[in-house]
């Protein structure tokens, strides 16, 4: 099952669908990075996707490091 999610960006209405669990995730994400409600504009949205990079690269990081360690435990 899908959930529909609009977003504006420089005054253009952009409707998404996203599986409904993701959706919810989704939505709480984007009230911390971006105006789920209002007018975003490209800066805004390229200032969220750069923070984002930077999570998914310290996760990366972590999930290396971690794996790292279990490899040489064994």
């Amino acid at each position: 099952m899908t959930k529909k999610i609009t977003l504006t960006v420089n005054g253009r209405r952009f409707d998404i669908d996203l599986e409904k669990e993701f959706a919810s995730y989704f939505l709480k994400q984007i009230k911390i990075d971006l105006n789920a409600d209002g007018n975003n504009e490209l800066k805004t949205l390229l200032q969220a996707y750069v923070s984002k990079s930077h999570e998914l690269f310290l996760q990366e990081k972590k999930i290396g490091i971690m794996l790292d360690t279990f490899s040489e435990k064994k």
